[in-house]
């Protein structure tokens, strides 16, 4: 009995008799006497080649297979790619592949994991729209720089470019930073300082600094960090880092106090929490304590200290004339009567230190020893005598309050009670005393006037009866004026018996 076999031109078989490896059959045909004769028939378009126990065949037929075959064989060290016309396959550690020879080119590249688990940059450009197993690309952009870790272990730095790294049995990272931000986050800062020395000379600028030290760091001009005592911190090159000796003065110099405090936002929020500031208005003085201890007054302006294993208080102290209201104030007067007064005072501050060491509550000491002292003016007194001499009260309050203030250093500039203000049923009383003693004032008066016009018109009368003249002008006055309540007059006869006819007239 005859079996034919036909392979097609893009085909390959293997000829097996009883499962026994025979030859490899080229396309054509091909005719065999006897049975259990079977051809297993691969598509030359997927070069890589399905061959059942390819390590027992080997051993036997080595040369023949490798005659129609590409044989990668790998060793635990070991990764190749293998390219297949326009296609490429990866191939990993401990592997044994078989690729058909002749149809499609096939070449292959053997790699070395231990000498290095990079890909040359030939090979990464070929591969880069290229997806394989076991291996890792990464780009790196002209701004950036790539720190390679193998293993969770740093191994140096990545210059900007296309990167391809096997990690078939191993854990293979890029940790990509920015080198237009200055300072970036650094994976594990110490471990970079102390185990890669080279890697931070040649990229890095460390700042490292004392328990007394603080640093400022600037990138083209501009504050970008604030670093604390006892830090350590990584920088890209070609940041400027200023070092400041806090042990002996914390108080900023000017310059620095407008850049960190009078700056702009951002550098703001860098120093809110490294800087204790006290604003010192105008016509003010600062009174500064460090540690709870005073250590001096500051002028107008706006001071600053590094807050760094200290405690600061400061409080700004008004130099002006302050006003005082003590208002509302219920007193009793000597005779028992109800009173609420209402008084004001100047004062200011001679003696920052004085007042303030002195006392806990300038406004609150002042208060109460101005109450203190109008009940005792008010008090002693009687309600005729403190309405017909207000200043009484005024002196005696200033003479007590002038004492007690210039002991803590404060000066009262002017003390005045501006109301006095007197219970209803008082003002009543009042009222009425006021009205009888003005009554009685009006009529005095009145008697006065009526006594001098009686007086006034005896004198006239004796003047007209020793002068006849005087009583007729008297008579043509009186009678000008009933001229002036008349429209017309008739005169009959002289003007000597004007009068007497207009007296016999009836009304």
């Amino acid at each position: 009995m005859w079996e034919t076999f036909y392979i097609k031109p893009n085909e390959i078989g293997i000829l097996y008799h009883r499962s026994d490896f025979k030859k490899i059959l080229q396309p054509g045909t091909h005719t065999y006497f006897g049975r259990h004769w079977q051809v297993k028939i691969s598509d030359l378009n997927q070069p890589q080649a399905q061959i059942e126990n390819l390590e027992l065949l080997l051993r036997s037929y080595e040369a023949e297979l490798q005659e129609h075959l590409l044989i990668i064989r790998t060793a635990f060290n070991q990764a190749a790619l293998v390219r297949c016309g326009q296609n490429w396959v990866s191939v990993a550690p401990n592997q044994l592949r078989a690729f058909w020879r002749g149809f499609i080119e096939v070449e292959s590249h053997l790699f070395n994991l231990e000498e290095s688990l990079e890909l040359p940059s030939s090979f990464v450009q070929q591969l880069r729209s290229v997806t394989l197993n076991g291996l890792k690309k990464f780009q790196i952009s002209e701004y950036e720089i790539g720190l390679l870790y193998l293993q969770n272990n740093f191994v140096r730095p990545l210059e900007p470019g296309e990167y391809a790294f096997w990690s078939v049995d191993r854990d293979v990272t890029v940790r990509i930073l920015s080198r237009i931000i200055p300072n970036p986050d650094f994976p594990l800062e110490d471990v970079l300082i102390e185990k890669h020395p080279d890697f931070i000379a040649a990229y890095c600028e460390t700042v490292q600094l004392l328990a007394s030290q603080v640093a400022i760091v600037r990138y083209r001009g501009k504050v970008i960090s604030i670093l604390p005592p006892t830090s350590r911190k990584l920088f890209w090159q070609g940041v400027a880092v200023e070092i400041l000796d806090i042990s002996a003065d914390a108080q900023l110099q000017p310059s620095l106090v407008a850049e960190l405090v009078e700056g702009s936002t951002e550098v703001k929020l860098l120093s809110r929490n490294c800087l204790h500031i006290c604003q010192v208005p105008a016509q003010h003085v600062g009174l500064v304590y460090i540690n709870q201890e005073f250590q001096g007054q500051r002028s107008p302006g706006v001071h600053a200290w590094w807050l760094f294993g200290r405690s600061f208080q400061t409080e700004a102290i008004d130099l002006r004339l302050q006003n005082m209201e003590v208002s509302g104030q219920d007193i009793l007067s000597k005779d028992k009567v109800p009173l609420r007064l209402n008084l004001t005072a100047g004062f200011r501050i001679q003696d920052p230190l004085r007042a303030k060491n002195g006392l806990s509550d300038i406004s609150g000491f002042l208060y109460k020893e101005l109450q203190f002292a109008l009940r005792g003016a008010v008090g002693e007194r009687n309600l005729d005598t403190l309405l017909e001499d207000k200043g009484a009260i005024d002196r005696s309050i200033s003479e007590y309050i002038r004492q007690k203030a210039a002991d803590y250093g404060i000066e009262v500039d002017s003390v005045g009670v501006k109301d006095i203000i007197l219970p209803g049923e008082i003002k009543a009383i009042l009222s009425k005393v006021v009205e009888a003693e003005k009554t009685a004032q009006a009529n005095v008066v009145r008697r006065r006037e009526e006594t001098a016009a009686t007086r006034s018109m005896l004198n006239t009368a004796k003047v007209m009866e020793d002068n006849p003249v005087a009583l007729r002008l008297k008579e043509l006055e009186v009678l000008e004026r009933i001229a002036e309540k008349i429209d017309r007059i008739q005169v009959n006869g002289s003007l000597d018996s004007i009068l007497t006819d207009l007296i016999r007239m009836n009304p």
